[in-house]
């Protein structure tokens, strides 16, 4: 059983964790797209994603709702015109500061708090892969809507790129 301390606390955090990752985005040079934002653009941009991981924690892995929040994520990002490449580091980054978070502050020298936070820490971190997952779902179906509507690309020509199945299924 999760304690529930730790689901409460990443919701209550959130703004926190969003800090740290911030800490985190503008120590990577190479996220230019992350790194042009100001300090409350970009802890703001990633605030929503604690929350979610403390439901999933909570509640079980929903998919159709970690799904539908990343696809969004990942459509948004692309219109941003963030590369995927940052955008997944991205998450690789919020990803480090939940796993961070429960070492630090919630596992003491205390054996069966350790054998939990590394159960909690397996959930993260299916809860983070399945994110990166729907979030480049969510980025190629919007190039691809964006391609085949404003640059005139043939549907063919996309279909013979764009080959996955998932594409633009509600139930994701």
């Amino acid at each position: 059983m999760i304690d529930s301390s730790l689901i409460d606390s990443l919701n209550f955090n959130a703004r926190n964790l969003g800090i740290k990752w911030k800490n985190k985005i503008r120590k990577a040079p190479h996220l230019k797209h992350y790194n042009a934002l100001d300090d409350n653009g970009l802890i703001a941009l990633n605030e929503g994603l604690y929350p979610l991981a403390a439901r999933t924690l909570d509640r079980g892995l929903d998919r159709s709702v970690v799904g539908g929040f990343f696809v969004a994520l990942g459509k948004d990002q692309m219109r941003r015109n963030f590369p995927i490449s940052e955008i997944i580091y991205g998450i690789s980054l919020s990803e480090q500061s939940v796993i961070e978070y429960i070492m630090t502050d919630f596992i003491h020298d205390n054996p069966v708090q350790m054998y939990t936070a590394m159960g909690v820490i397996t959930n993260i971190a299916e809860f983070f892969i399945l994110g990166c997952f729907y979030t480049t779902k969510g980025f190629l179906e919007e190039t691809y809507t964006h391609m085949n509507k404003n640059e005139a690309v043939s549907e063919e020509l996309l279909k013979k790129y764009f080959r996955d199945d998932f594409f633009f299924k509600k139930d994701p």
